[in-house]
């Protein structure tokens, strides 16, 4: 096992331990030629919101009422990133920027996104 594999159980543990079972949700946008309804796959995950300090919020990049949440990476199919909707305490929050932690180039450790209420 390799040193980000083991970060990347320790950060399971621990979302899994102090987290909520939640969902990304991604929107795939209606056929271009036949047209039709955009189609929502929900992929379900394990994470943590949590209310950013107030000294981070500056009301440009990060505004009052954004989360940061934390989301495991192991048992995840997809890799959030900005467009998709993340489900957590029965909000839903867009994502507007993240932070896969792929240090090593290959093993998502963990995945941090900043969420806006939708």
């Amino acid at each position: 096992m390799s040193f980000y594999s083991e970060m990347q159980e320790m950060a399971r543990e621990l979302i899994t331990e102090f987290g909520q079972a939640g969902a990304v949700k991604r929107v795939a946008p209606p056929d271009p030629v036949l047209g039709g309804d955009p189609v929502v796959t929900s992929y379900p995950a394990t994470l943590v919101p949590m209310a950013y300090e107030a000294k981070y919020v500056n009301g440009t990049v990060i505004l009052a009422g954004d989360v940061q949440i934390y989301i495991s990476a192991v048992g995840l199919s997809i890799e959030p990133t900005v467009g998709d909707v993340v489900s957590a305490n029965g909000t839903d929050y867009a994502i507007v920027a993240g932070d896969p932690n792929k240090f090593d180039g290959v093993t998502n450790v963990v995945f941090i996104v900043q969420g806006r209420v939708v």
